[in-house]
């Protein structure tokens, strides 16, 4: 097994964690105060896991160039943009649709990472990405309870736009972040992932800061009030993030990210076996097209 698969799984198996425990502190926290833990708290941990593996293989300080600076600024940037407009998304109140097209996210990978790293695609990958899609959306329009009207009325609206804004923002990001770890040019493929992913999390950490310090002090008062429960979602986001920073330096963004959809598998398990919820024919339809993506990538990806 290429090591970059059980890499993808792992960052998404933490990522589902993460989601899981920045849910519960809506209750604590604003929305904006929720997200920014996931940077904040993450640095720590980045940089710990940094300095560990520089210790341990004795490689020296990575030197970088303006190339990698433009490529992680561009990326942190993109992947905060991604979180303000899914924010705004959800304010509106016919926002289902939007969430639909967000969902989008694997297509605007591939075709960034053609356009502008020259990634390339099999046909058989091309195929997985299709089927994916087509279960990504399907299980959106089953959760939103929506129907064909629905989804024809609505793509025309301004939250469908954000929605595709959403996952080019998303997408833009994973394909940025993958540059500036390659830009680097080591063969240590692990310490270019970790100072990638250590100088991104502290642009994010800056800039979402000092947006905040300006715009609502409070809600970036709390953040540090409640660091316990906020420190465990900065672990787990932190775990997550070097899986999929490592994963991105090993292997095309667009099959990781294709692959990385396993984690709806892991919320379906979750919802079913443990919350004991109810799943819809639509539901399970595109779980098993995800699913069918996930294993062809897999067998013949």
């Amino acid at each position: 097994m290429e090591l970059w698969i059980p890499l993808t799984i792992g960052a998404a198996f933490f990522q589902n964690i993460r989601s899981a425990l920045q849910k519960h502190l809506n209750s604590d926290l604003s929305t904006l105060g929720a997200a920014y833990v996931r940077f904040i708290y993450a640095v720590p941990v980045a940089l710990v896991y940094f300095i560990g593996l520089t210790v341990y293989t004795g490689h020296p300080f990575p030197e970088f160039g303006s190339s990698f600076l433009i490529y992680a600024l561009l990326g942190g940037l993109c992947q905060i943009l991604f979180t303000v407009f899914l924010l705004w998304l959800f304010s509106f109140h016919s926002f289902a649709v939007g969430t639909t097209f967000s969902k989008l996210e694997t297509v605007i990978v591939a075709l960034f990472g053609l356009l502008l790293l020259g990634d390339k695609l099999t046909g058989i990958v091309v195929f997985a990405i299709a089927i994916s899609a087509t279960g990504l959306v399907i299980l959106s329009v089953g959760q939103s309870k929506l129907n064909i009207r629905s989804m024809l009325s609505g793509l025309w609206r301004l939250p469908t736009v954000i929605g595709l804004a959403c996952a080019t923002w998303l997408g833009l990001s994973v394909v940025f972040f993958r540059a500036a770890s390659l830009s680097l040019h080591l063969d240590q493929y692990l310490i270019a992932a970790s100072f990638t992913l250590l100088l991104v999390l502290i642009m994010q950490s800056l800039v979402m800061g000092v947006g905040m310090a300006l715009r609502d002090f409070n809600s970036l008062k709390l953040v540090f009030v409640h660091w316990r429960s906020a420190s465990l979602v900065g672990i787990s986001g932190a775990l997550a993030s070097i899986g999929w920073f490592s994963a991105f330096t090993l292997q095309n963004a667009t099959y990781v990210r294709a692959l990385g959809q396993v984690e709806l598998l892991f919320t379906f398990v979750a919802t079913v076996f443990w919350f004991r919820e109810s799943i819809t024919r639509v539901e399970l339809l595109g779980i098993g097209l995800v699913s069918g993506s996930i294993i062809l990538l897999l067998l013949r990806g």
